[in-house]
Protein backbone atom coordinates (compact mmCIF):
# COMPACT_ATOMS: atom_id res chain seq x y z
CA UNK A 1 0.00 0.00 0.00
CA UNK A 2 1.52 3.09 -1.01
CA UNK A 3 2.45 5.72 2.01
CA UNK A 4 -0.19 8.58 2.85
CA UNK A 5 3.28 11.64 2.42
CA UNK A 6 3.98 9.47 -1.08
CA UNK A 7 0.17 9.88 -1.82
CA UNK A 8 -0.10 13.51 -0.85
CA UNK A 9 3.16 13.94 -2.52
CA UNK A 10 1.91 12.99 -6.02
CA UNK A 11 -1.37 15.24 -6.00
CA UNK A 12 0.67 18.09 -5.01
CA UNK A 13 2.95 18.09 -8.30
CA UNK A 14 5.87 20.31 -8.25
CA UNK A 15 5.18 22.11 -5.53
CA UNK A 16 5.13 18.91 -3.45
CA UNK A 17 8.18 17.62 -4.59
CA UNK A 18 9.95 20.11 -3.39
CA UNK A 19 9.07 20.48 -0.08
CA UNK A 20 10.01 16.75 0.01
CA UNK A 21 13.18 17.05 -0.98
CA UNK A 22 13.64 20.03 1.64
CA UNK A 23 11.97 17.92 4.61
CA UNK A 24 15.14 14.81 3.61
CA UNK A 25 12.58 12.03 1.54
CA UNK A 26 13.57 12.65 -1.98
CA UNK A 27 16.10 10.06 -1.76
CA UNK A 28 15.80 6.42 -2.61
CA UNK A 29 16.13 3.49 0.17
CA UNK A 30 19.59 2.19 -0.24
CA UNK A 31 18.68 -1.71 -0.74
CA UNK A 32 15.32 -1.95 -1.39
CA UNK A 33 11.86 -1.09 -3.72
CA UNK A 34 11.57 1.63 -6.34
CA UNK A 35 10.82 5.43 -5.14
CA UNK A 36 7.64 6.42 -6.15
CA UNK A 37 8.73 9.75 -6.95
CA UNK A 38 11.23 8.50 -9.81
CA UNK A 39 8.00 6.74 -11.82
CA UNK A 40 7.02 10.31 -11.48
CA UNK A 41 9.86 11.71 -13.08
CA UNK A 42 9.99 9.36 -15.44
CA UNK A 43 6.26 9.44 -17.09
CA UNK A 44 6.40 13.38 -17.15
CA UNK A 45 9.69 12.80 -18.78
CA UNK A 46 7.90 10.81 -21.36
CA UNK A 47 4.92 13.11 -21.68
CA UNK A 48 7.32 16.45 -22.30
CA UNK A 49 9.02 14.68 -24.85
CA UNK A 50 5.55 13.87 -26.81
CA UNK A 51 4.50 16.91 -26.25
CA UNK A 52 7.33 18.22 -27.95
CA UNK A 53 7.22 15.69 -30.95
CA UNK A 54 3.66 16.89 -31.19
CA UNK A 55 3.94 20.68 -31.29
CA UNK A 56 6.89 20.27 -34.07
CA UNK A 57 4.58 18.55 -36.11
CA UNK A 58 1.58 21.18 -35.48
CA UNK A 59 4.51 24.17 -36.17
CA UNK A 60 5.65 21.96 -39.61
CA UNK A 61 2.44 21.02 -40.74
CA UNK A 62 0.81 24.85 -40.52
CA UNK A 63 4.19 26.56 -42.19
CA UNK A 64 3.53 23.72 -44.76
CA UNK A 65 -0.30 24.82 -45.56
CA UNK A 66 0.53 29.08 -44.60
CA UNK A 67 3.69 29.44 -46.91
CA UNK A 68 2.39 29.23 -50.30
CA UNK A 69 -1.23 30.81 -49.56
CA UNK A 70 0.83 34.08 -47.49
CA UNK A 71 3.69 34.36 -50.21
CA UNK A 72 0.69 34.75 -53.26
CA UNK A 73 -1.22 36.96 -50.78
CA UNK A 74 1.29 39.47 -50.24
CA UNK A 75 2.62 39.33 -53.72
CA UNK A 76 -0.79 40.22 -54.73
CA UNK A 77 -1.35 42.83 -51.96
CA UNK A 78 1.75 44.55 -53.51
CA UNK A 79 0.74 44.68 -57.17
CA UNK A 80 -2.29 45.65 -55.99
CA UNK A 81 -0.97 48.50 -53.80
CA UNK A 82 1.29 49.81 -56.78
CA UNK A 83 -1.49 49.64 -59.20
CA UNK A 84 -3.81 51.43 -57.10
CA UNK A 85 -1.44 54.42 -56.04
CA UNK A 86 -2.81 57.68 -57.12
CA UNK A 87 -0.67 59.63 -59.67
CA UNK A 88 1.85 61.95 -58.53
CA UNK A 89 0.23 65.16 -56.74
CA UNK A 90 -2.88 63.15 -57.11
CA UNK A 91 -5.44 63.02 -53.50
CA UNK A 92 -5.33 59.14 -51.54
CA UNK A 93 -9.13 59.72 -51.25
CA UNK A 94 -9.54 59.32 -55.54
CA UNK A 95 -8.95 56.08 -55.08
CA UNK A 96 -12.42 54.32 -55.60
CA UNK A 97 -13.60 52.09 -53.35
CA UNK A 98 -13.87 49.07 -55.61
CA UNK A 99 -10.56 50.26 -57.02
CA UNK A 100 -8.94 46.72 -55.28
CA UNK A 101 -10.87 44.40 -56.37
CA UNK A 102 -10.44 45.72 -59.79
CA UNK A 103 -6.98 45.58 -59.68
CA UNK A 104 -7.72 41.61 -59.25
CA UNK A 105 -9.37 41.82 -63.29
CA UNK A 106 -6.87 41.50 -66.04
CA UNK A 107 -7.31 45.19 -68.01
CA UNK A 108 -5.59 46.86 -71.02
CA UNK A 109 -3.17 48.71 -68.94
CA UNK A 110 -1.40 46.64 -66.40
CA UNK A 111 1.96 46.17 -66.52
CA UNK A 112 4.20 43.64 -65.21
CA UNK A 113 5.43 44.68 -61.51
CA UNK A 114 8.81 44.09 -60.27
CA UNK A 115 9.53 43.70 -56.73
CA UNK A 116 12.76 42.62 -54.61
CA UNK A 117 11.79 38.61 -53.85
CA UNK A 118 13.06 35.22 -53.79
CA UNK A 119 12.49 31.71 -55.65
CA UNK A 120 9.91 30.14 -54.23
CA UNK A 121 12.66 26.79 -54.08
CA UNK A 122 14.94 28.78 -52.06
CA UNK A 123 11.81 29.66 -49.41
CA UNK A 124 10.96 25.89 -49.45
CA UNK A 125 14.55 24.73 -49.21
CA UNK A 126 14.47 26.53 -45.80
CA UNK A 127 11.99 23.44 -44.74
CA UNK A 128 13.77 20.38 -43.85
CA UNK A 129 10.98 18.32 -45.61
CA UNK A 130 11.28 19.85 -48.37
CA UNK A 131 15.09 19.86 -48.18
CA UNK A 132 14.70 15.39 -47.83
CA UNK A 133 13.35 15.58 -51.18
CA UNK A 134 15.72 17.54 -52.45
CA UNK A 135 18.43 14.94 -51.11
CA UNK A 136 16.28 11.77 -52.62
CA UNK A 137 17.00 13.03 -55.71
CA UNK A 138 20.72 13.60 -55.49
CA UNK A 139 21.02 9.84 -54.03
CA UNK A 140 19.30 9.31 -57.46
CA UNK A 141 21.91 10.42 -59.27
CA UNK A 142 24.33 8.86 -57.24
CA UNK A 143 22.19 5.49 -57.91
CA UNK A 144 22.56 5.62 -61.53
CA UNK A 145 26.51 6.28 -61.22
CA UNK A 146 26.96 3.34 -59.24
CA UNK A 147 25.08 1.20 -61.84
CA UNK A 148 27.10 2.48 -64.14
CA UNK A 149 30.01 1.71 -62.52
CA UNK A 150 29.20 -1.65 -61.57
CA UNK A 151 27.74 -2.36 -65.16
CA UNK A 152 31.22 -1.73 -66.76
CA UNK A 153 32.98 -3.27 -64.11
CA UNK A 154 31.07 -6.79 -65.31
CA UNK A 155 31.17 -6.32 -69.10
CA UNK A 156 34.79 -4.38 -69.14
CA UNK A 157 36.46 -5.52 -65.90
CA UNK A 158 37.33 -1.94 -65.19
CA UNK A 159 36.03 0.78 -63.52
CA UNK A 160 35.56 3.95 -65.71
CA UNK A 161 32.21 6.81 -66.26
CA UNK A 162 31.80 7.26 -69.73
CA UNK A 163 30.70 10.41 -71.14
CA UNK A 164 30.14 9.52 -74.72
CA UNK A 165 26.60 11.12 -74.54
CA UNK A 166 27.63 14.02 -73.16
CA UNK A 167 30.74 14.72 -75.12
CA UNK A 168 28.23 13.87 -78.44
CA UNK A 169 25.69 16.70 -77.70
CA UNK A 170 27.63 19.01 -76.93
CA UNK A 171 30.43 18.78 -79.82
CA UNK A 172 31.35 22.01 -81.88
CA UNK A 173 30.94 23.70 -79.00
CA UNK A 174 33.20 26.72 -79.56
CA UNK A 175 31.60 27.21 -83.12
CA UNK A 176 27.83 27.33 -81.21
CA UNK A 177 29.90 29.98 -79.21
CA UNK A 178 31.69 31.73 -82.10
CA UNK A 179 28.15 32.08 -83.68
CA UNK A 180 26.46 33.69 -81.06
CA UNK A 181 28.72 36.43 -80.84
CA UNK A 182 27.37 38.03 -84.58
CA UNK A 183 23.85 37.43 -83.07
CA UNK A 184 24.66 38.99 -79.45
CA UNK A 185 26.57 41.98 -81.31
CA UNK A 186 23.41 42.41 -83.80
CA UNK A 187 21.45 42.60 -80.64
CA UNK A 188 23.41 44.98 -78.91
CA UNK A 189 23.47 47.48 -81.43
CA UNK A 190 20.42 47.49 -83.77
CA UNK A 191 18.14 48.05 -81.96
CA UNK A 192 19.31 50.77 -79.92
CA UNK A 193 20.58 52.82 -82.73
CA UNK A 194 17.31 52.50 -84.42
CA UNK A 195 15.69 53.79 -81.82
CA UNK A 196 18.04 56.76 -81.17
CA UNK A 197 17.27 57.86 -85.31
CA UNK A 198 13.73 58.00 -84.08
CA UNK A 199 14.06 60.05 -81.14
CA UNK A 200 16.30 62.65 -82.76
CA UNK A 201 13.84 65.94 -83.13
CA UNK A 202 14.79 67.60 -86.35
CA UNK A 203 12.68 67.94 -89.98
CA UNK A 204 10.29 65.58 -90.87
CA UNK A 205 11.58 64.53 -93.99
CA UNK A 206 14.63 63.95 -92.71
CA UNK A 207 13.17 62.15 -89.85
CA UNK A 208 11.39 59.75 -92.11
CA UNK A 209 14.52 58.81 -93.55
CA UNK A 210 15.68 58.15 -90.51
CA UNK A 211 12.80 55.94 -89.42
CA UNK A 212 13.10 54.26 -92.70
CA UNK A 213 16.92 53.62 -92.16
CA UNK A 214 15.95 51.94 -88.78
CA UNK A 215 13.58 50.11 -90.14
CA UNK A 216 15.88 48.52 -92.70
CA UNK A 217 18.46 47.91 -89.96
CA UNK A 218 15.55 46.57 -87.84
CA UNK A 219 15.09 44.19 -90.72
CA UNK A 220 18.75 42.85 -91.34
CA UNK A 221 18.99 42.31 -87.90
CA UNK A 222 16.23 40.05 -87.53
CA UNK A 223 17.50 38.09 -90.86
CA UNK A 224 20.77 37.54 -89.34
CA UNK A 225 18.98 36.40 -86.20
CA UNK A 226 16.75 33.82 -87.63
CA UNK A 227 19.34 32.73 -91.02
CA UNK A 228 23.00 32.61 -88.76
CA UNK A 229 21.62 29.97 -86.18
CA UNK A 230 20.14 27.79 -89.18
CA UNK A 231 22.66 28.02 -91.37
CA UNK A 232 25.40 26.92 -89.27
CA UNK A 233 23.54 24.25 -87.41
CA UNK A 234 22.83 22.47 -90.82
CA UNK A 235 26.01 23.31 -92.93
CA UNK A 236 28.26 22.10 -89.66
CA UNK A 237 25.35 19.40 -88.45
CA UNK A 238 25.65 20.39 -85.04
CA UNK A 239 24.53 17.96 -82.41
CA UNK A 240 21.30 18.73 -80.21
CA UNK A 241 22.92 20.38 -77.17
CA UNK A 242 24.95 23.10 -79.29
CA UNK A 243 21.92 23.02 -81.38
CA UNK A 244 20.08 24.07 -78.08
CA UNK A 245 22.61 26.70 -77.04
CA UNK A 246 21.53 28.59 -80.73
CA UNK A 247 18.16 28.19 -80.60
CA UNK A 248 17.56 29.45 -77.26
CA UNK A 249 19.76 32.26 -77.67
CA UNK A 250 17.72 33.10 -81.02
CA UNK A 251 14.59 33.28 -79.66
CA UNK A 252 15.58 35.08 -76.10
CA UNK A 253 17.46 38.04 -78.15
CA UNK A 254 14.59 38.46 -80.22
CA UNK A 255 12.45 38.40 -77.65
CA UNK A 256 14.45 40.96 -75.74
CA UNK A 257 14.96 43.12 -79.10
CA UNK A 258 10.75 43.53 -79.52
CA UNK A 259 10.31 44.14 -75.56
CA UNK A 260 13.27 46.96 -75.66
CA UNK A 261 11.28 48.64 -79.18
CA UNK A 262 7.69 47.77 -77.88
CA UNK A 263 8.38 49.35 -74.68
CA UNK A 264 10.40 51.87 -76.03
CA UNK A 265 9.46 53.39 -78.81
CA UNK A 266 5.79 54.71 -77.61
CA UNK A 267 7.63 57.25 -75.46
CA UNK A 268 9.77 58.01 -77.69
CA UNK A 269 7.94 58.92 -80.33
CA UNK A 270 5.42 60.73 -78.33
CA UNK A 271 7.60 62.99 -76.58
CA UNK A 272 9.47 63.42 -79.85
CA UNK A 273 8.87 67.32 -80.05
CA UNK A 274 8.84 67.86 -76.59
CA UNK A 275 12.14 69.66 -74.40
CA UNK A 276 11.94 66.37 -72.29
CA UNK A 277 12.88 63.47 -74.71
CA UNK A 278 15.16 61.37 -74.48
CA UNK A 279 16.19 57.55 -75.28
CA UNK A 280 16.98 55.03 -72.69
CA UNK A 281 20.47 54.91 -71.94
CA UNK A 282 22.67 52.34 -73.25
CA UNK A 283 23.92 51.04 -69.79
CA UNK A 284 20.09 50.00 -68.91
CA UNK A 285 19.58 48.44 -72.51
CA UNK A 286 22.62 46.19 -72.26
CA UNK A 287 21.75 45.16 -68.61
CA UNK A 288 18.45 44.49 -70.07
CA UNK A 289 20.33 42.01 -72.51
CA UNK A 290 21.89 39.95 -69.98
CA UNK A 291 18.86 40.23 -66.86
CA UNK A 292 17.11 37.53 -66.29
CA UNK A 293 13.39 39.05 -67.70
CA UNK A 294 12.21 39.36 -71.00
CA UNK A 295 9.84 42.58 -70.26
CA UNK A 296 12.34 45.85 -70.63
CA UNK A 297 12.48 48.55 -67.77
CA UNK A 298 14.76 51.49 -67.77
CA UNK A 299 15.59 50.33 -63.72
CA UNK A 300 15.21 47.25 -62.07
CA UNK A 301 14.94 46.65 -58.15
CA UNK A 302 18.34 45.81 -56.94
CA UNK A 303 19.86 43.32 -54.40
CA UNK A 304 22.78 45.35 -52.16
CA UNK A 305 25.35 42.63 -53.00
CA UNK A 306 26.63 39.20 -54.65
CA UNK A 307 26.40 36.24 -52.64
CA UNK A 308 29.87 34.36 -55.09
CA UNK A 309 28.96 30.96 -53.32
CA UNK A 310 25.00 31.29 -54.08
CA UNK A 311 26.08 31.44 -58.07
CA UNK A 312 28.76 28.63 -57.81
CA UNK A 313 26.04 26.73 -56.29
CA UNK A 314 23.24 27.04 -58.98
CA UNK A 315 25.86 26.71 -61.93
CA UNK A 316 27.18 23.15 -60.16
CA UNK A 317 24.04 22.61 -59.47
CA UNK A 318 22.57 22.76 -63.30
CA UNK A 319 25.80 20.78 -64.45
CA UNK A 320 25.16 18.02 -62.21
CA UNK A 321 20.70 18.19 -63.68
CA UNK A 322 23.08 17.72 -67.43
CA UNK A 323 24.41 14.67 -65.94
CA UNK A 324 21.71 13.43 -64.51
CA UNK A 325 19.99 14.03 -68.15
CA UNK A 326 22.55 11.84 -69.93
CA UNK A 327 22.25 9.17 -67.23
CA UNK A 328 18.47 8.79 -67.35
CA UNK A 329 18.67 9.00 -71.20
CA UNK A 330 21.32 6.40 -71.53
CA UNK A 331 20.37 4.20 -68.80
CA UNK A 332 16.06 4.38 -69.24
CA UNK A 333 15.84 5.57 -73.10
CA UNK A 334 18.88 4.74 -75.81
CA UNK A 335 19.07 0.53 -74.56
CA UNK A 336 14.44 0.31 -75.17
CA UNK A 337 14.41 2.73 -78.55
CA UNK A 338 17.89 2.69 -80.02
CA UNK A 339 16.82 -0.91 -81.86
CA UNK A 340 13.11 -0.47 -81.87
CA UNK A 341 12.52 1.27 -85.89
CA UNK A 342 14.20 -2.85 -86.39
CA UNK A 343 11.21 -4.54 -85.50
CA UNK A 344 7.72 -4.85 -86.52
CA UNK A 345 5.67 -2.39 -85.55
CA UNK A 346 2.74 -2.86 -83.32
CA UNK A 347 0.23 -1.27 -81.50
CA UNK A 348 1.36 -3.13 -78.06
CA UNK A 349 5.17 -1.98 -78.73
CA UNK A 350 3.95 1.30 -79.04
CA UNK A 351 1.64 1.18 -75.92
CA UNK A 352 4.51 -0.53 -73.90
CA UNK A 353 6.95 2.03 -74.66
CA UNK A 354 4.97 5.20 -74.15
CA UNK A 355 4.29 3.54 -70.51
CA UNK A 356 7.94 3.20 -70.40
CA UNK A 357 8.92 6.64 -71.89
CA UNK A 358 6.29 8.26 -69.00
CA UNK A 359 9.14 8.08 -66.21
CA UNK A 360 12.33 9.41 -68.31
CA UNK A 361 10.12 11.94 -69.29
CA UNK A 362 8.56 13.49 -66.23
CA UNK A 363 12.73 13.36 -64.42
CA UNK A 364 13.71 15.52 -67.89
CA UNK A 365 10.95 17.82 -67.21
CA UNK A 366 11.71 18.50 -63.79
CA UNK A 367 15.60 18.61 -64.50
CA UNK A 368 15.01 21.15 -67.28
CA UNK A 369 12.82 23.38 -64.77
CA UNK A 370 15.32 23.07 -61.75
CA UNK A 371 18.42 23.36 -64.28
CA UNK A 372 17.31 26.50 -66.06
CA UNK A 373 14.09 28.57 -64.81
CA UNK A 374 15.57 28.08 -61.27
CA UNK A 375 19.53 27.27 -61.01
CA UNK A 376 20.51 28.77 -64.27
CA UNK A 377 18.40 32.62 -63.62
CA UNK A 378 19.36 32.12 -60.39
CA UNK A 379 22.84 32.72 -60.78
CA UNK A 380 22.58 35.41 -63.76
CA UNK A 381 20.39 37.26 -61.18
CA UNK A 382 22.50 37.00 -58.46
CA UNK A 383 25.57 38.11 -60.37
CA UNK A 384 23.47 41.26 -61.72
CA UNK A 385 21.95 41.95 -58.63
CA UNK A 386 18.98 41.31 -60.11
CA UNK A 387 16.04 41.67 -57.01
CA UNK A 388 12.97 39.90 -58.90
CA UNK A 389 13.61 36.28 -58.53
CA UNK A 390 9.79 35.06 -59.45
CA UNK A 391 10.80 32.94 -62.38
CA UNK A 392 8.11 30.72 -61.51
CA UNK A 393 5.80 29.68 -58.61
CA UNK A 394 4.09 27.29 -57.04
CA UNK A 395 2.86 25.21 -60.61
CA UNK A 396 3.44 21.54 -58.84
CA UNK A 397 -0.02 22.18 -56.98
CA UNK A 398 -1.59 23.53 -59.82
CA UNK A 399 -5.59 21.80 -60.60
CA UNK A 400 -6.33 23.27 -63.94
CA UNK A 401 -3.92 23.49 -66.91
CA UNK A 402 -4.53 27.31 -67.40
CA UNK A 403 -2.98 27.40 -64.12
CA UNK A 404 -0.09 25.59 -64.72
CA UNK A 405 0.29 27.18 -68.17
CA UNK A 406 0.90 31.17 -66.03
CA UNK A 407 3.21 29.21 -63.27
CA UNK A 408 5.33 26.88 -65.20
CA UNK A 409 7.55 29.26 -66.54
CA UNK A 410 6.94 33.10 -65.56
CA UNK A 411 9.57 34.76 -67.45
CA UNK A 412 8.29 33.82 -71.18
CA UNK A 413 4.15 34.04 -69.49
CA UNK A 414 4.97 37.48 -68.67
CA UNK A 415 6.47 38.60 -72.18
CA UNK A 416 3.27 36.31 -73.98
CA UNK A 417 1.03 38.16 -71.65
CA UNK A 418 1.69 41.54 -72.16
CA UNK A 419 3.06 41.53 -75.94
CA UNK A 420 0.56 38.89 -77.26
CA UNK A 421 -2.92 38.85 -75.21
CA UNK A 422 -2.75 42.37 -74.44
CA UNK A 423 -2.01 43.86 -77.65
CA UNK A 424 -4.27 41.24 -78.99
CA UNK A 425 -7.23 42.68 -77.30
CA UNK A 426 -5.77 46.00 -77.97
CA UNK A 427 -6.11 44.81 -81.72
CA UNK A 428 -9.18 43.08 -81.54
CA UNK A 429 -11.28 44.96 -78.55
CA UNK A 430 -11.68 44.60 -75.21
CA UNK A 431 -14.14 41.88 -75.33
CA UNK A 432 -12.00 39.64 -77.68
CA UNK A 433 -10.43 37.60 -75.39
CA UNK A 434 -11.43 34.18 -76.65
CA UNK A 435 -9.10 35.33 -79.34
CA UNK A 436 -6.19 37.01 -78.08
CA UNK A 437 -5.95 33.49 -75.72
CA UNK A 438 -6.23 31.48 -79.04
CA UNK A 439 -3.41 34.00 -80.19
CA UNK A 440 -1.03 33.33 -77.36
CA UNK A 441 -1.55 29.42 -77.56
CA UNK A 442 -0.75 29.77 -81.22
CA UNK A 443 2.54 31.02 -81.13
CA UNK A 444 3.48 29.66 -78.00
CA UNK A 445 2.97 26.30 -79.93
CA UNK A 446 4.78 27.28 -83.17
CA UNK A 447 7.65 28.57 -81.25
CA UNK A 448 7.89 25.27 -78.97
CA UNK A 449 7.61 23.18 -82.43
CA UNK A 450 10.18 25.10 -84.11
CA UNK A 451 12.85 24.90 -80.97
CA UNK A 452 12.33 20.86 -81.13
CA UNK A 453 12.55 21.07 -84.57
CA UNK A 454 15.80 22.98 -84.65
CA UNK A 455 17.35 20.68 -81.63
CA UNK A 456 16.47 17.62 -82.80
CA UNK A 457 16.89 18.39 -86.59
CA UNK A 458 13.81 17.12 -88.28
CA UNK A 459 9.73 18.02 -87.98
CA UNK A 460 8.11 15.80 -86.38
CA UNK A 461 4.66 18.13 -84.84
CA UNK A 462 4.51 16.24 -81.75
CA UNK A 463 4.65 18.93 -79.65
CA UNK A 464 2.26 21.03 -82.10
CA UNK A 465 -0.03 18.89 -81.54
CA UNK A 466 -0.11 18.19 -78.03
CA UNK A 467 0.72 21.82 -76.79
CA UNK A 468 -1.80 23.67 -79.74
CA UNK A 469 -4.65 21.07 -79.71
CA UNK A 470 -4.56 19.01 -76.54
CA UNK A 471 -3.24 21.67 -74.31
CA UNK A 472 -5.76 24.22 -75.86
CA UNK A 473 -8.83 21.65 -75.03
CA UNK A 474 -7.35 21.32 -71.74
CA UNK A 475 -7.01 24.91 -70.87
CA UNK A 476 -10.70 25.42 -71.10
CA UNK A 477 -11.58 22.54 -70.18
CA UNK A 478 -9.70 22.39 -66.80
CA UNK A 479 -10.17 25.85 -65.30
CA UNK A 480 -9.50 27.56 -62.33
CA UNK A 481 -12.53 26.69 -60.50
CA UNK A 482 -11.63 23.20 -60.47
CA UNK A 483 -9.75 23.29 -57.29
CA UNK A 484 -10.11 19.45 -55.51
CA UNK A 485 -6.94 17.34 -55.07
CA UNK A 486 -8.20 14.88 -57.62
CA UNK A 487 -7.81 17.57 -60.16
CA UNK A 488 -4.56 18.19 -59.34
CA UNK A 489 -3.84 14.09 -59.77
CA UNK A 490 -5.31 14.36 -63.11
CA UNK A 491 -2.86 17.40 -64.33
CA UNK A 492 0.06 15.03 -63.05
CA UNK A 493 -1.01 12.39 -64.31
CA UNK A 494 -1.50 13.64 -67.96
CA UNK A 495 1.48 15.54 -67.40
CA UNK A 496 3.06 11.70 -67.07
CA UNK A 497 1.59 10.86 -70.15
CA UNK A 498 2.16 13.42 -72.08
CA UNK A 499 6.33 13.29 -71.40
CA UNK A 500 5.92 10.12 -72.15
CA UNK A 501 4.28 10.74 -75.66
CA UNK A 502 7.10 12.94 -76.75
CA UNK A 503 9.95 11.03 -75.38
CA UNK A 504 9.13 7.78 -76.64
CA UNK A 505 7.95 9.03 -80.51
CA UNK A 506 10.42 11.56 -80.78
CA UNK A 507 13.22 9.16 -79.54
CA UNK A 508 11.34 6.48 -82.59
CA UNK A 509 11.75 8.96 -84.95
CA UNK A 510 15.82 10.12 -83.80
CA UNK A 511 17.10 6.65 -84.36
CA UNK A 512 14.51 5.55 -87.38
CA UNK A 513 16.28 8.67 -89.50
CA UNK A 514 19.55 7.22 -88.52
CA UNK A 515 18.55 3.38 -89.41
CA UNK A 516 16.53 4.03 -92.81
CA UNK A 517 17.84 7.22 -94.49
CA UNK A 518 16.82 8.64 -97.83
CA UNK A 519 17.79 7.52 -100.88
CA UNK A 520 17.07 11.21 -102.09
CA UNK A 521 16.52 14.48 -100.04
CA UNK A 522 12.87 15.50 -100.98
CA UNK A 523 10.32 18.12 -99.29
CA UNK A 524 7.95 15.17 -98.66
CA UNK A 525 10.68 13.10 -96.98
CA UNK A 526 11.73 15.92 -94.60
CA UNK A 527 8.50 16.32 -93.39
CA UNK A 528 6.84 12.71 -93.12
CA UNK A 529 7.96 10.73 -89.84
CA UNK A 530 9.98 8.36 -91.15
CA UNK A 531 9.45 5.95 -87.81
CA UNK A 532 6.33 4.74 -89.72
CA UNK A 533 7.66 3.35 -92.15
CA UNK A 534 11.12 2.16 -90.85
CA UNK A 535 11.36 -1.69 -90.14
CA UNK A 536 14.74 -2.85 -91.05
Amino acid sequence: MEPRAARSRKGEGPRGEQEHRRSGGGEAPSGGAECPLGNIEKDRGLDLVQWTRHMEAVKTQLLEQAQGQLIELLDRAVQEAIQCYPPQGGPLSSIPPDSLSKAREPSLGKRKIFIIRKSLLDELMEVQHFRTIYHMFIAGLCVFIISTLAIDFIDEGRLMLEFDLLIFSFGQLPLALMTWVPMFLSTLLVPYQALRLWARSRARGAWMLGVGLGCMMLAVHTTVLWVLPVHVALKYQLPPASRCILVFEQVRLLMKSYSFLREAVPGTLCARGGEGMRAPSFSSYLYFLFCPTLIYRETYPRTPNVRWNYVAKNFAQALGCVLYACFILGRLCVPVFANMSREPFSTRALVLSIMHATLPGIFMLLLIFFAFLHCWLNAFAEMLRFGDRMFYRDWWNSTSFSNYYRTWNVVVHDWLYSYVYQDGLWLLGGRARGAAMLGVFLVSAVVHEYIFCFVLGFFYPVMLMLFLVFGGLLNFMMHDRHTGPAWNVLMWTLLFLGQGIQVSLYCQEWYARRHCPLPQTTFWGLVTPRSWSCHT
